[in-house]
């Protein structure tokens, strides 16, 4: 039987589905026409069932590595009413339900990712049977997305795993690997990856399957039935979602709402609670901002003739500090064996030790063998000296933040690698232009900027100069999606793109400080934005001496709008570095944790505490950092609105349920960001607050930053 979308074969008393058969993507999701052949497919199942024409239904894929990614998020995007919403997830629970009513044995065959609506499908087979391919993942991600599982997983998942396993999953979106899936009852079999097809109709109609459940999963699957149990539980998750989430996403709160309703109503009723709690939250802001999102990360993950591209075999690190551990672990836990340089054996050490902290966090949570760690630590050779340097493909000289010292090394470098090896510099602030001037071949060298830790942080940028080789960048680009970091293009220029627009957001809340606002005061507030740390915990967290590198460098390029607050250095001149040497605004312990409020801060700041409206305080953080993004666009850093968002989401943790920086200034009103601004031009201070011209055009033409 021929399908465009699926497969439809019935083969030794089995019905076979699969998907992905003419995906052209790299996952296979679930489209609208996917969706109407899987429909009338199950129909024709349906009948098949009433007529015992058949023993079983196998859902399958074709496309190695992926069972069902979801639902392509185009669909839910597409869906302009909760009315329109409605309509589309009541033909999609008539199709899950009627597998899920069939009295032949149904079973999905799980070899790779499967995830929202691909995994809702699976939970309404009677068995899901998973492969030993590290590819398998399950989850139900669609939190993430501002809604909730629309095709019926709050029904289906509570009644399979237990009440808070569901919980974890639904509400963090968070996947789980084959092995823990088998543990907690999601799946009854794990089968060879390259023998799932042949094995499954034994395993499906002939061999028990699962296992027996513990005491305590009988007890979790009996919190369902049980009031007081679920209450806890209820409570519980709420109170730990309303610490995660300050109440900023509706959809965590939502889906607790729909479970608890649900938790003692039949299939019917409980559906119809998913489907109406699903329906108004994807017409929310916030669901739309973080769909918004979603495409512009899918966005920085294609590049044109990807497969055309060369790709890094062998990377290097020139400087062996926390920074250059940390890019020395990048290139080793992507198996690209780097070498890592430096001029003393304590300086390596240093480094060895920052990449096997990052090694060790991985080992702990169960994520890496003993034997990968040893494996992955060996990788990376450590030297004194550049004969290894001859084999590689990429050097980031991560040394000293200093012009001069980076150009000697820069220079030294280039007469001991082969001629097609690219060479970078991963600086936070000095101009790469200059740079390359000491380099007989600029073309090959690039800036790349990682943000620390770099085992945590997602973002790179890579900065262009006026000689650098569109190959060069084509490759940096390819490498950074390679080693699943996210990566934005940009010019030479003060700070790039992050650390420009992260710094007016800081140097004015040394102006706040000054003016007698307190630092819980000010992180309050930027915490009750979104934020996910305030600006004094950030600078302590960048490190004093660093802010005031950097802010001198900004105030050099960019003029008296940078002027820097005069805090930061008294800050410094007091050896109040931040968490680096255990004080700053705040104290920290040995591993790096707050431990409470600086008192020795207070005798920096002035001794009248004045009170500003919160909101008042989040204008003056926020606002200059739009204006300055205006000021980098008629600087063409960039030209694009989504790559400042991408920067500020990935770089500083601009808050992704307001879709970005400058998602959030067109969804204020541009006009509006400009009157406030004014205001404070006035009040506060005209430089710092005067409307970049670029801002003040674009109101005329009645552009916003997403038109551009």
């Amino acid at each position: 039987m021929s399908y465009q979308n699926i497969s439809f074969e019935i083969r030794d008393d089995l019905v076979w589905i699969g998907f992905g058969l003419n995906e052209k993507k790299s996952m296979t999701t679930f489209t609208r026409e996917t969706l109407l052949d899987l429909k009338d497919a199950i129909l024709k199942v349906v009948d098949l069932d009433k007529k015992k024409g058949a023993k079983g239904l196998i859902f399958f894929s074709h496309k190695p590595g992926v069972f069902l990614a979801g639902v392509d998020v185009t669909v839910i995007n597409g869906l302009k009413t909760e009315a329109e919403a409605l309509r589309a997830l009541d033909e999609s629970h008539l199709i899950f339900n009627a597998v899920e009513d069939l009295k032949m044995s149904t079973v999905a065959l799980v070899d790779g990712v499967c995830l929202g609506g691909g995994l809702e499908l699976a939970l309404a087979c009677k068995k899901i049977f998973v492969s030993d391919s590290p590819k398998t993942m399950l989850g139900l991600p669609e939190v993430k997305l501002g809604v909730l599982p629309g095709f019926g997983g709050t029904y289906r998942l509570p009644r399979k795993v237990g009440l808070p396993p569901a919980l974890d999953m639904i509400l963090t979106g968070k996947q789980v690997r084959n092995k823990a899936a088998l543990k907690m009852g999601l799946a009854e079999v794990m089968l060879p990856s390259e023998r799932m097809k042949e094995l499954a109709p034994e395993y499906l109609l002939n061999r028990k399957t699962g296992k027996k459940k513990t005491l305590k999963e009988e007890l979790q699957n009996a919190a369902i039935e049980n009031f007081l149990t679920r209450r806890i539980i209820f409570q519980k998750a709420r109170e730990k979602v309303m610490e995660t989430t300050k109440g900023f996403y509706p959809s965590p709160l939502k889906i607790l709402e729909v479970l608890e309703r649900a938790a003692s109503k039949n299939r019917t009723d409980a559906l119809a609670l998913e489907a109406e709690a699903f329906a108004e939250l994807s017409q929310s802001v916030q669901s739309k901002n973080l769909q918004h999102l979603f495409f512009l990360d899918d966005q920085t993950k294609k590049l044109p003739n990807k497969d055309q591209i060369p790709s890094v075999r062998r990377g290097a690190v020139l400087g062996a500090g926390v920074m250059g551990g940390g890019i020395a672990w990048l290139f080793a836990q992507n198996n690209q064996a780097p070498v890592m340089k430096d001029l003393t054996a304590a300086a390596l050490e240093l480094g060895l030790k920052q990449a096997s902290q990052n090694f060790s966090s991985a080992l702990r949570k169960r994520r890496m063998s003993e034997d990968e760690f040893n494996r992955k630590m060996r990788s990376i050779e450590p030297t004194l000296n550049f004969d290894p340097f001859k084999s590689v493909d990429l050097v980031v000289e991560a040394v000293v933040e200093n012009m001069e010292v980076k150009k000697k090394v820069l220079s030294e470098l280039e007469g001991h690698v082969k001629k097609d090896c690219i060479l970078t510099s991963n600086t936070s602030s000095l101009s790469v232009q200059e740079m390359s001037k000491s380099l007989a071949d600029s073309s090959r060298f690039a800036g790349l900027h990682f943000f620390n830790p770099v085992n945590k942080m997602p973002l790179v940028e890579i900065i262009t100069h006026e000689n650098v080789s569109q190959d060069v960048i084509n490759t940096l680009y390819k490498w950074v999606l390679d080693v699943k970091k996210t990566p934005i293009v940009v010019k030479d220029g003060p700070g790039f793109l992050v650390n420009r627009i992260l710094a007016p957001y800081l140097n004015e809340a040394g102006y706040l400080l000054e003016e007698g606002v307190t630092p819980e005061a000010l992180d309050n507030a930027a915490l009750n934005f979104g934020m996910p740390m305030g600006p004094c915990r950030l600078m302590d967290e960048i490190g004093i001496d660093v802010c005031v590198k950097v802010g001198k460098i900004m105030e050099e390029g960019l003029g008296e709008r940078a002027h820097a607050s005069s805090l930061a250095l008294k800050l410094y001149d007091a050896k109040l570095l931040g968490k680096k040497n255990g004080k700053g605004f705040y104290l920290y312990d040995e591993k790096g944790k707050v431990t409470g409020k600086n008192p020795e801060i207070s005798k920096l700041l002035p001794s009248k505490k004045v009170h500003k409206d919160e909101m008042m305080l989040q204008m003056r953080l926020f606002l200059p950092m739009v204006n300055e993004a205006a000021y980098i666009f008629a600087d063409k850093i960039v030209d694009k609105a989504s790559t400042v968002d991408v920067g500020m989401i990935f770089g500083t943790g601009f808050p992704p349920f307001r879709g970005g920086l400058l998602r959030w200034a067109d969804q204020e009103g541009l006009d509006q960001i400009a009157e406030r601004l004014n205001n404070f031009a006035r009040d506060v201070n005209k430089d710092r607050y005067h409307i970049a011209p670029f801002l003040t055009m674009m109101i005329h033409d009645k552009k916003k930053f997403y038109d551009l």
